[in-house]
C-alpha cells in the first residue's frame, strides 16, 4: 500500500495545524488506499468514528436531500473530511479511481490536544527564561503512548498542569533509578533510553523486564502505597521524566483509578458489562475465588495485557483492595476498562479505605 507525505497531510483540515513533529509520527500511522472507479469508498462500516479525506481521483457523493455533487482530489472542499462541509452523504462513487485516506477522530483529536498544550507549556517555560521542555513531543508522548496509556485517558483539564509537573532527568549507564524495598516516591516515563528491571530471586539480582522510549514504570508502589517491588537500572545513557507522588495522585491516580461497590459491580457482571479479574495468588484464589472470575497476580499483570479482552471492563478485586487497586490503575493505563471492588471480598472480609 501506498504511504502518504507529510506534505500531503500539511494540505489537509485540521491536520495541518500539527506540529511538524507530530505530523511526521502521524505519517507513519497513515496509508493511502485506493478505490477503482465504480466502487463506492463510504459504504464502510465504523467510518462514523473517522475523518475521510478524497486525495485524488473525483467523487459522486449523494446527500441527505437527494443532492449530487461531484468533488475533486485537489479542490479546496477536498481538504476538509467528506461530510465536514455538507451532510453526512449517503452513498458515494468513484467515477475515476480515487486515493482515499481514513483517520480515526479519537487518534487526531488527542494528538491536536497534546501538540496545543504542549506549545501553551513551552510559552510559559519561555517567560520564565527557563530551557523550553516540550519544544517538541518526545518519544515518552508518542502517538502509542497518547492513544493506548493512560495520557489518553486524562481529563483534558489535567494535560497542561501534567507537562509542567514532569522533572526530566539525564541518567547513564548502570545508574539505579529505583531500588527493591524502598520507598514509592516517584512515577516515571522513559523518554530516550533503555532500562533494566531487576528483581532479587535466591540471592541474587535476576533481569525480569526491559523498558524502552514510552514505557512507565514505578506506579504500583504508588498507588498501593507499598515498597518497590523491583529494582530499575539504566542498560544505556537516557532520559527519565518523573513525576513526584503528589503530582501523581492528583493528576494521574485519581482521574484513572474508579472504586466500584459490591452491588454495582455484581449488576455489571450480571448483565455481561464486565468479567471479574482476581489479583492474588492463585493459592488465594482457589480458596474462596469468585464464581466466573479470572485468576491473573498483579505481578504478573503486565505480561497478560496481551490476553485479554479491550471490549469487557474488569473489577479487580483482592483482600484489601491494594493489589486490586494497583492491578485497576495498571489495566487503566493501559487502554482497558477497569475498576476495583472496595466493598466485600471473598470469605467476608473488608477492605481498607482507599490508599492514597
Amino acid at each position: 500500500m501506498k504511504k502518504l507525505s507529510i506534505e500531503c497531510l500539511q494540505r489537509l483540515e485540521p491536520i495541518r495545524g500539527l506540529s511538524t513533529a507530530r505530523l511526521a509520527e502521524l505519517v507513519q500511522c497513515c496509508h493511502l488506499e485506493c478505490v477503482p472507479a465504480g466502487g463506492d469508498p463510504l459504504r464502510r462500516e465504523g467510518d462514523a468514528l473517522r475523518f475521510v479525506y478524497l486525495l485524488a481521483g473525483e467523487l459522486k457523493i449523494v446527500l441527505p436531500d437527494g443532492t449530487i455533487k461531484v468533488i475533486v482530489g485537489s479542490c479546496e472542499q477536498a481538504c476538509w473530511p467528506l461530510g465536514y462541509k455538507t451532510p453526512p452523504p449517503l452513498a458515494s462513487k468513484a467515477i475515476t479511481d480515487v486515493e482515499m485516506l481514513r483517520l480515526d477522530f479519537d487518534l487526531l483529536d488527542i494528538m491536536i490536544t497534546w501538540d496545543e498544550l504542549a506549545t501553551v507549556a513551552e510559552r510559559k517555560a519561555g517567560d520564565r527564561d527557563e530551557p523550553p521542555p516540550w519544544s517538541t513531543m518526545t518519544a515518552a508522548f508518542s502517538v502509542r503512548s497518547l492513544v493506548s496509556g493512560a495520557l489518553a485517558r486524562l481529563p483534558p483539564a489535567h494535560i497542561h498542569e501534567l507537562l509542567e509537573a514532569f522533572e526530566r532527568l539525564t541518567v547513564h549507564a548502570g545508574e539505579y533509578v529505583i531500588r527493591e524495598g524502598e520507598p514509592g516516591d516517584y512515577y516515571y516515563l522513559v523518554e530516550s533510553g533503555r532500562c533494566s528491571v531487576l528483581r532479587q530471586l535466591g540471592g541474587s539480582e535476576v533481569g525480569i523486564a526491559e523498558l524502552r522510549a514510552g514505557d512507565a514504570f514505578g506506579e504500583e508502589a504508588l498507588v498501593s502505597d507499598a515498597a518497590r517491588n523491583a529494582s530499575v537500572r539504566m542498560r544505556t545513557d537516557g532520559v527519565l521524566l518523573r513525576l513526584a507522588k503528589p503530582d501523581f495522585d492528583r493528576l494521574l491516580k485519581a482521574p484513572l483509578l474508579h472504586e466500584v461497590s459490591r452491588e454495582e459491580a455484581g449488576r455489571r457482571i450480571a448483565s455481561g458489562q464486565a468479567r471479574w479479574l482476581d489479583v492474588r495468588y492463585a493459592a488465594e484464589f482457589a480458596q474462596d475465588g469468585l464464581p466466573g472470575a479470572i485468576n491473573i497476580p498483579l505481578n504478573e499483570i503486565r505480561t497478560a495485557f496481551s490476553l485479554l479482552d479491550r471490549d469487557i471492563e474488569y473489577i479487580a478485586y483482592c483482600h484489601s483492595g491494594r493489589r486490586s487497586a494497583a492491578a485497576a490503575f495498571l489495566l487503566a493505563r493501559h487502554g482497558f476498562r477497569a475498576s476495583w471492588l472496595r466493598d466485600e471480598r471473598p470469605g467476608g472480609m473488608r477492605c481498607k479505605e482507599n490508599p492514597q
